[in-house]
C-alpha cells in the first residue's frame, strides 16, 4: 500500500541516525532523560509486578 511505502520513507533510518550524531548532549541532559524514563515506565512497570502478584496470590491461597 501506498500508505506504507510513505510512513517508511518518512522514517529513513539513516536520516534518524544522522540527525542523532549531529545532536550535542549538554551535561544533564542524560540524567534528565533516565528520570523521564523511569516517571514513563515505573508505573507500569509496578501495575504488571502488581497485577501479576495478586494473581499468584489468589491461586495459591
Amino acid at each position: 500500500m501506498a500508505l506504507f511505502k510513505k510512513r517508511k520513507d518518512m522514517y529513513d533510518e539513516e536520516e534518524i541516525e544522522k540527525k542523532l550524531n549531529d545532536m550535542e548532549f549538554e551535561k544533564g541532559d542524560m540524567f534528565a532523560m533516565f528520570i523521564a524514563a523511569m516517571i514513563t515506565f515505573l508505573p507500569a512497570v509496578l501495575l504488571l509486578l502488581g497485577l501479576f502478584s495478586l494473581i499468584l496470590w489468589i491461586i495459591f491461597t
